[in-house]
């Protein structure tokens, strides 16, 4: 560990063992339970500038980012106070001017400038993000040139690679080991893949922290995670199974849930030859019972999807059209198209070729397995075979083009806007399917340069109408997420963006 974060974390752990020794108060612990951690979720460690640990750094308290999202998924400032658009190109941005890493050292408009170098030389993403071109630090202040003009800026400031941390003191370890010092209430004295131990910061800038120790455990068993709860030895969850809800609606649990962007999806292998059927993937939509899905399996904890975004925003679901559940009308296609079952085993054959299908997903979001489950028999009522290839190693077989229908799950605005999901999956590095529309193309690239909120809005339903058109991607249901408690647990809830887990808030009573 570098010297910086091991003075850090060892003046903390001092600081904490001298309180307790002077009896100023009973030293309290959580022990938190989640699925949403991991190696196979892109989010293991807590360094924001590699894959997607900037997630774990923001949802467990370490690290916090310039910009933060309210409820209502509007930006406000966070380790900022303010900005100004000087020109297309330029913003500048007002630090706060109290804020101390937990390496001792002070925020300010260098220390922002490392760390947002740093970001865009060596992320898969923020470069793409944020057009970058160079930054500018005097005192509190940091002015952003970038490349062309970058309306969703501040948006994108606000993503967890943003978490601003302390370059001088480095970052410890690789990967899923990964610590940094941040400026959150918390500071990690140790980090695997499957295991996050904090400690208070001491010296947060943002008020009394008021839980002295933290373990983050990582779940991959739903039913284990579960039990972990009945039996106390997790005092919090995120990502229960939809049928164990019902065990925790008493006295003894609190349950914290919220409407998220989070959308369960699929994307088609545009390189496969199969794929290449506009029918079958017209009668691939048109197969699977959407609104069953979220009832039955959901329980009620999903809702269904038409396209990327919920309904709760303007250019979400209500904005758009496409195709509805109706298996008959895919049987129907299917026959016109030539896919007939000649052999009577109940799949369809064209030109000698079974209408065999391979699905790709993952088990560490419990709703994906459930639906490929359900997808599997739906699908098979319309005569195509679905092989559900269900495994923590999806990203190795996404990459490499292994798949003829990838189902994942993402949040489609972690930034209060639109373009994210377009620029990360529609045209960028997820867009696994290798799917390609010229139009759409120019149309992101458009949504990119413009700064009105409305006609941004706009751009939106017209890529998502155009994605639908093209039945390229389908979407079956939105994410109603929710955190579960113990009763003492408090100052923890659900948030619309799927961070903001673990804050100076909690407290255990």
């Amino acid at each position: 560990m570098k010297r910086r974060i091991a003075a850090a974390i060892l003046t903390g752990v001092m600081l904490a063992g001298l309180a307790a020794m002077q009896g100023n108060a009973e030293e309290k612990t959580f022990v938190y339970g989640t699925t949403g951690y991991g190696e196979s979720m892109g989010d293991a460690g807590l360094n924001p500038h590699d894959n997607y640990s900037g997630w774990s750094a923001l949802r467990y308290g370490v690290g916090e980012t310039l910009f933060k999202y309210n409820d209502n998924m509007e930006v406000e400032p966070w380790l900022a106070t303010d900005y100004e658009f000087v020109n297309d190109t330029t913003v500048k941005i007002t630090l706060r001017d109290d804020v101390t890493f937990s390496s001792g050292r002070k925020m300010d408009g260098q220390a922002v400038k490392e760390c947002l170098e740093h970001l865009i030389e060596v992320h898969d993403r923020a470069p793409a993000d944020l057009q970058i071109d160079h930054i500018e630090a005097d005192g509190q202040t940091v002015t952003i040139y970038t490349k062309e003009p970058c309306p969703a800026i501040i948006n994108y400031l606000g993503d967890p690679y943003g978490a601003i941390i302390d370059m001088e003191a480095g970052i410890d370890g690789e990967a899923g080991n990964a610590n940094v010092a941040g400026t959150g209430p918390y500071v990690a004295t140790a980090v695997s893949p499957t295991e996050i131990t904090l400690e208070k910061n001491e010296n947060y800038w943002g008020g009394e922290v008021k839980v002295d120790h933290i373990i983050v455990k990582s779940f991959e068993d739903a039913s284990a995670l579960s039990a972990s709860l009945q039996t106390g030895d997790i005092q919090g969850t995120y990502g229960l199974q939809y049928d164990n809800y019902a065990l925790f609606e008493n006295d003894d649990y609190t349950i914290n849930s919220v409407a998220t962007s989070r959308c369960f999806f699929g994307q088609f292998n545009f390189d496969r030859e199969i794929m290449q059927d506009d029918a079958v993937r017209k009668a691939i939509e048109m197969g699977i019972d959407k609104d069953g899905f979220c009832n039955v399996i959901m329980q009620g904890r999903g809702v269904p999807a038409k396209a990327a975004f919920p309904s709760s925003f303007s250019y979400g679901n209500d904005a758009v059209t496409t195709v509805s559940y109706d298996p008959d009308g895919a049987k129907a296609l299917l026959e016109e198209d030539g896919w007939v079952d000649t052999d009577g085993d109940g799949i369809r054959e064209k030109d000698g070729q079974k209408l065999a299908i391979s699905w790709l997903t993952y088990p560490t979001r419990l709703e994906q397995p459930k639906l490929a489950e359900y997808a599997q028999s739906t699908l098979k009522e319309i005569g195509i075979e679905v092989d559900v290839n269900d495994t923590t190693d999806h990203r190795t077989y996404a990459g490499n083009g292994d798949f003829d229908v990838y189902v994942s799950s993402t949040t489609t605005a972690p930034t209060g806007d639109p373009e994210y999901f377009f620029t990360s999956t529609v045209v960028g590095a997820k867009n696994y399917g290798n799917y390609q529309n010229e139009e759409v193309t120019a149309l992101v690239e458009k949504l990119h340069q413009t700064f009105d909120k409305e006609e941004r809005g706009k751009i939106a339903v017209e890529l998502q109408q155009k994605i639908l058109d093209d039945d390229a991607f389908f979407f079956v249901s939105h994410l109603n997420m929710g955190i579960v408690t113990k009763a003492n647990v408090t100052g923890m809830a659900a948030h619309p963006c799927d961070y903001y887990e673990i804050t100076a808030d909690l407290d255990v009573q």
